[in-house]
């Protein structure tokens, strides 16, 4: 399974709708992870910069359709900022994800909310899969399995849009918020190479976190 639809069905709550807790900011995170995926399949780099950029260095496709019709919207945007990337609301690969997930198996199209005029609800059909991400996530955050890149890749997501501690509060096995991103940070600079996409991802998804509080914090303060 991809990152990123490991990432939605962390994200997902059991009636289909995402979590309150990244509910606003999803898209970040769903592009994010995306991203490291077509890196792990060889057909985008992320520069080791403080603002890194996103480079396609192979149009070829990968065989999988969430990842196709990524690249092919990316491809055009080769070179931009991941920042700037991550706010961009054509690259969001929700409606690839959930038709992947649904061809799986472990979704179902639901109803639509608000009298059928809201979004879409994807409960999951079959738990079995985030069962065992969940499972293998706390495993990892209790020091017992070492992290994969999907692994770091996840739990930094999670981290930049600060609903870690929402979305893992079983799995970090009691840590508070502040221990949780602690042992986020601890796994990410121990990984054997660093994992700098991981880091990359991680800051790049705070720093578009926070330009979109922005007008939020300026207009309390003016109010």
């Amino acid at each position: 399974m991809l990152i990123v639809e490991e990432l939605h069905l962390l994200l997902l709550r059991s009636d289909g709708r995402v979590e309150s807790a990244a509910s606003v900011h999803r898209l970040y995170g769903e592009i994010a992870a995306v991203i490291v995926d077509l890196a792990l399949h060889g057909r985008v780099t992320v520069t080791a910069e403080k603002n890194p950029a996103v480079q396609v260095i192979s149009a070829e496709p990968t065989g999988h359709p969430v990842l196709d019709a990524s690249l092919t919207r990316l491809a055009p945007l080769s070179g931009k900022r991941l920042q700037s990337l991550l706010m961009r609301s054509k690259l969001d690969p929700l409606d690839d994800v959930v038709a992947s997930l649904v061809g799986q198996g472990v979704l179902v199209r639901g109803e639509r909310g608000f009298f059928g005029l809201g979004a879409e609800r994807t409960p999951e059909a079959d738990p079995g899969p985030e069962a065992l991400l969940r499972s293998r996530l706390a495993a990892v955050l209790a020091g017992t399995t070492p992290p994969t890149s999907a692994d770091l890749t996840l739990l930094s997501v999670l981290q930049g849009l600060n609903a870690a501690h929402a979305i893992l509060r079983e799995e970090s096995n009691g840590a508070s918020s502040g221990q949780l991103k602690k042992r986020i940070e601890q796994l990410t600079a121990g990984s054997p190479a660093g994992d700098a996409v991981a880091k990359a991802v991680n800051a790049a998804v705070a720093a578009a976190l926070m330009v979109a509080m922005t007008p939020v914090f300026v207009a309390a303060t003016v109010g």
